[in-house]
């Protein structure tokens, strides 16, 4: 076990997150403890550097995405603080409402006109017009610019998870599917590969592997936090107890979804066929859509907790979806049901989508972090590519984002930019405000260089 205090990339008096429990072929970082000595940060010596700066939290981004947009009838809010009120599909959040801002009316003006579907999608988190034809072409999404400047501060920069596997080919459009099946970009011409698989974000997230993975990890490193249980303070321990609760919780899930896979793995090579291809379950995925997305929420909250990265995205369904919700007792399929937007099964998709978003917030919010919590020192965003399937329009698009960011953004409240002009309304200027705050000062990004009004 290690610590190692040190300035971050503001000059200010920061944290560096490299306290672990080892174990044979597994590494798991811990979560905030106040009685190990490194950890925090002395109020007096944080006020020599930055009076008035205590102590210093990791700061985080996440994205959370459901293609094909939303129930707009249902799609509203009003009000600020204690008076915001919440449309029927945004109930969800109700338990966050004063940790959370709705904003309306903002979109990537370049997107417009060009299409639908992929033209919608591709350049949904980085403003650059992409383009069509055999060479895919777009820029740097938002979560992956930040992974770039935050991520040589954690073990991974960032996770990428998707519930749903991508698709090949072409649209009608002559836009590459490509576009439609991610939102992670790592540069113009590559997007990031979608980790489907719950057991092998896990194992990523552990840095579990070799022969040991099929073991227990809590069992590999039992005997490391028993000892540094015997060294930290009572309260410590509880949240020791109930990171490792958490854990075998996840672990007991994913031991039975890797053998799913490893099942599945045996039949694509038996079938000569791409695993990725073939339907769920028999693709080793989780035939309980429900389980599969409340899993990767899970690994995501963990990996926030224990500052093994500061960003993620996860893909909940992606543009042109393909999933179905027997649970919800809806027959439509994702997509076919979004032409009927403001039905009643489809509302109950993009409800079900946003008790995701509330579940993910939930867990950040249950993660006590000096007097407030993960969340608190989090923004998680979320955004879909087109307001209405029925249209296909995306002349505005929904989002919303839970958290304040360690305190720089104003929660709360209800913000319509649709009347602002097209200059003031741009989903980029957005994404410099979250990068300022995130201490990224950067001209511009994508299509703007200026900063959203009132955030």
């Amino acid at each position: 076990m290690s610590t190692n205090p040190s300035l971050n990339r503001n000059g200010r008096s920061g944290i560096s997150r490299r306290t672990f429990l080892r174990g044979v072929g597994v590494t798991m970082a811990l979560p905030w403890l106040d009685s190990l000595s490194g950890w925090g940060v002395n109020s007096a010596a944080a006020a020599q550097v930055d009076p008035g700066t205590v102590p210093v939290f990791p700061q985080r981004f996440g994205v959370m995405f459901m293609g094909n947009g939303i129930s707009p009838n249902n799609w509203s809010a009003e009000g600020s603080g204690a008076d915001l009120k919440f449309s029927k599909s945004l109930a969800p959040l109700e338990p966050f409402k004063q940790k959370t801002n709705v904003i309306h009316g903002l979109f990537n003006k370049a997107a417009t006109g060009q299409g639908i579907h992929p033209a919608m999608t591709g350049q949904l988190l980085s403003g650059v017009p992409i383009q069509k034809g055999a060479i895919i072409h777009g820029g740097i999404s938002v979560d992956q610019m930040i992974a770039n400047q935050v991520g040589a501060e954690t073990l991974q920069p960032s996770m990428v998870l998707a519930c749903e596997a991508p698709m090949s080919g072409y649209h009608e459009s002559n836009f590459s599917n490509a576009y439609s099946a991610h939102i992670s970009w790592q540069n113009a011409d590559s997007p990031v590969p979608n980790e489907m698989y719950p057991s092998l974000a896990f194992d990523s997230l552990f840095g579990n592997g070799g022969s040991q993975r099929n073991v227990s990890v809590l069992d590999r490193v039992k005997d490391h936090a028993n000892k540094l249980s015997r060294q930290i303070s009572t309260a410590d321990k509880g949240k020791l107890d109930e990171y490792l609760s958490s854990v075998r919780d996840v672990e007991r899930s994913i031991e039975r979804m890797r053998a799913d896979k490893d099942k599945a793995e045996e039949r694509a090579k038996d079938k000569g066929q791409p695993m990725f291809t073939m339907k769920r379950p028999d693709n080793g995925l989780p035939e309980d859509l429900r389980e599969h997305m409340r899993l990767m929420c899970d690994i995501i909250a963990l990996g926030f907790q224990t500052d093994k990265t500061r960003v993620a995205s996860l893909l909940l369904a992606r543009d042109l979806s393909a999933l179905y919700y027997p649970f919800l007792g809806v027959k439509d399929s994702h997509h076919g049901g979004s032409h009927n937007a403001n039905g009643e099964g489809y509302e109950m998709i993009v409800r079900y989508h946003m008790s995701q978003v509330a579940y993910l917030a939930k867990r950040l919010d249950e993660m006590p972090e000096g007097n407030g919590t993960v969340l608190d020192n989090t923004c998680l965003m979320f955004i879909s590519n087109m307001w209405t399937g029925t249209g296909h329009d995306n002349r505005k698009v929904p989002v919303v984002t839970v958290g304040g960011l360690g305190g720089t953004l104003k929660t709360g409240r209800a913000l319509n930019y649709l009347e602002a002009g097209d200059e003031s309304r741009k989903l980029c200027s957005l994404y410099l405000g979250i990068m300022d705050r995130m201490g990224m000062k950067v001209s511009h990004f994508g299509d703007a260089d200026t900063r959203l009004a009132d955030l």
